[in-house]
């Protein structure tokens, strides 16, 4: 387990420039504050376990206020403008060049304007660090506390918003048309973000541990760290899940059913062939770290065959 700094800031909105003004990341001052995390019965199919309920303060960050879209992640996958640095560049000194270089997927399911699709969590935390050496800022995935803090929006209940409204607000099964669709285009949560709840599900950083609220309760917040590829929490119900799946305390987990028709061998570290219904947003900490610490939020590539 891996114990986040906390830090009282007043934070601000702002937009996180990735290539001139054509691509931005607008991103989201969430308030610091204490919540109940998880549910008491309420587990869909049995997916995740949510329970015990525990209360956990998360401190002050960032996130952004939609998904990583496909047209910014081609940006780390093709590291054409890699050259080209913010204007207010931040106090992260960390080499650009070094970073691995991710390959193309076997099999495109991407669409122009839509979050990106088919990452691994890997992928995701490894665009992270390449965003923050484009920037100089540390970006990394939200925790599964931030997530869920960010997500309910100071609400109580199993959704954001009113479970009558719900196709005003998120894309799932019964209004997707069996398809994930641009960010944005439904309603945000009180917090100014979007598609918390449905249209593609979210990676954070912890490792599913059934019993690991268990330990959250006595510990406060922390992000539950493994050196196992498998199981890893991703967020938020999708397009192709019914509405009980996009409730706020829901957690779902990766197994190797996400990449069983990938034919490469061995299989990619960057793409699941079956993760249609998978990307990702990222936060950015309100406490600059050192580098090894950092790293230990990035993760390391676990190569499976």
């Amino acid at each position: 387990m891996i114990y986040l700094p906390v830090v009282n800031t007043h934070l601000e909105n702002y937009e996180e420039t990735v290539l001139g003004d054509q691509k931005t990341i607008k991103m989201r001052a969430i308030a610091p504050g204490n919540f109940t995390m998880g549910s008491m019965g309420e587990e869909f199919q049995n997916k995740g376990v949510q329970n015990p309920q525990h209360e956990v303060y998360v401190d002050a960050f960032w996130m952004s206020e939609k998904e990583i879209s496909w047209e910014i992640y081609q940006e780390f996958l093709y590291r054409e403008k890699d050259h080209i640095k913010a204007d207010d560049y931040g106090d992260l000194l960390l080499e650009i060049d070094g970073l691995s270089a991710a390959t193309m997927p076997y099999v495109n399911f991407n669409v122009t304007n839509h979050p990106v699709i088919d990452v691994t969590q890997y992928a995701a935390s490894m665009f992270c660090k390449w965003l923050s050496a484009k920037t100089g800022r540390f970006y990394r995935l939200p925790t599964e506390a931030e997530w869920e803090y960010a997500c309910r929006a100071g609400t109580t209940a199993s959704y954001s918003f009113d479970s009558n409204l719900i196709d005003e607000y998120a894309w799932y099964a019964d209004n997707s048309q069996g398809t994930f669709h641009p960010s944005g285009l439904k309603k945000p949560n009180s917090f100014g973000l979007y598609d918390m709840h449905g249209n593609v599900a979210e990676w954070v950083l912890d490792h599913y541990d059934p019993k690991g609220y268990d330990i959250a309760s006595d510990s406060g917040h922390f992000f539950l760290r493994k050196e196992s590829l498998y199981p890893r929490v991703f967020r938020g119900g999708s397009w192709r899940d019914p509405k009980e799946a996009l409730r706020s305390s829901e957690r779902n987990y990766s197994s190797p059913k996400l990449k069983q028709r990938d034919p490469q061998l061995p299989k990619s570290l960057w793409w699941h062939t079956d993760a249609p219904h998978i990307g990702f947003r990222v936060v950015r900490s309100n406490k600059i770290l050192n580098l090894d610490e950092m790293n230990l939020f990035w993760g390391k590539p676990i190569q499976e065959y």
